[in-house]
């Protein structure tokens, strides 16, 4: 199989340069954590809730991307696809605390729970305070009985902007859990891809698949989903995708909700506007009210093509803090 080809330099080395790189962008508005791969803002008011988002490279501009005013304080990251180890989570948290605790947000996997559970106990012995909330948006990973097995996927973006505006209204690190929770608990996702994405440092794509063929309900690392079709038209595989989100919550006629269609990595912006057009009929048919749309790079898999589809659903305290500005490298809302 042939390598997979990236404009990079040594493969060791992506997770260090992409952070250099991240933070030369942002002038100052994000500062590195000493002897740790995480972010920061640099400025946090005294008594503050800090909110630290996290997980694995590779996702960009997911998570560090997401940090900013109104949104996360800090973020950590692992090697590309793992988990960040226990102590970078822990420097991270110090450098979060400001006397009100850290709640923790990321996506619902096996590596990144363990390591920030033992952070979180590392976190207790100095005396910070933590709570966890975990992603688990993608409808695909589990049936509705198992939600806590999910996985996570592109909904993070919806959680960490009502986390964030939360985090800087509420001074309670367990009404900033609730909040934050409530928002996990409404919203729902579902991806697709058509070709893998790769791993730098081996250089081979995550995953094999046919000439002519989709991937329905893929993980964000490549992991299989509910079946493999052949490739169908963009109107048929976007109905059977969004009846599978709005039978899941359940949504009905008359509710409000916020819409994301995420390029997984190398899908173009004609297919996410086909794939919009068709999720908005759907949702109109519905009489559900779309009151915002994202769409584009926000929780890629390097570069893999396919995409996914995201629905928040609101009320009225998960609106507000969705409708509060925010501002950071890859996400602004005004």
């Amino acid at each position: 199989m042939p390598m997979v080809k990236k404009i990079i330099n040594n493969p060791k080395d992506v997770v260090k340069e992409t952070m250099e790189g991240l933070l030369l962008a942002n002038h100052g508005k994000i500062v590195k954590v000493e002897d740790a791969n995480a972010v920061v803002r640099p400025s946090i008011p005294a008594g503050k809730v800090g909110l630290l988002v996290g997980g694995g490279s590779g996702h960009e501009p997911l998570f560090a991307g997401f940090v900013g005013d109104h949104l996360a304080d800090g973020a950590v990251s692992g090697n590309v696809f793992a988990a960040p180890a226990p102590d970078q989570i822990l420097a991270a948290t110090k450098a979060l605390d400001h006397g009100k605790g850290v709640l923790y947000l990321y996506g619902n996997y096996a590596g990144d729970n363990m390591n920030f559970d033992i952070a979180a106990e590392l976190a207790e012995l100095e005396g910070i305070s933590t709570k966890t909330v975990r992603i688990y948006d993608d409808v695909a990973s589990a049936p509705l009985e198992r939600i806590d097995d999910r996985r996570g996927i592109a909904g993070d973006l919806f959680v960490i902007k009502v986390a964030g505006a939360a985090a800087a209204e509420l001074d309670s690190l367990d009404e900033v859990f609730r909040v934050t929770a409530k928002a996990r608990d409404f919203t729902r996702s579902m991806g697709v891809a058509i070709s893998p994405g790769s791993i730098p440092e081996t250089g081979q794509p995550t995953f094999e698949i046919g000439e002519g063929e989709i991937e329905i309900g893929m993980g964000l690392h490549g992991e299989a989903g509910v079946s493999r079709e052949k490739l169908m038209p963009a109107d048929e595989l976007v109905s059977r995708m969004t009846d599978l989100i709005l039978k899941d919550l359940p949504f009905k006629a008359g509710d409000e909700v916020c819409l994301l269609i995420n390029n997984l990595g190398a899908t173009t912006m004609m297919e996410l506007l086909i794939v919009n057009r068709k999720v908005r009929e759907i949702l109109a048919e519905a009489k559900i009210n779309v009151h915002d749309t994202m769409m584009g790079s926000y929780c890629t898999s390097q570069e893999m093509a396919g995409f996914s589809i995201s629905l928040l659903k609101l009320d009225d305290e998960l609106k507000k803090y969705y409708d509060m500005p925010a501002e950071s490298f890859a996400f602004t809302k005004r």
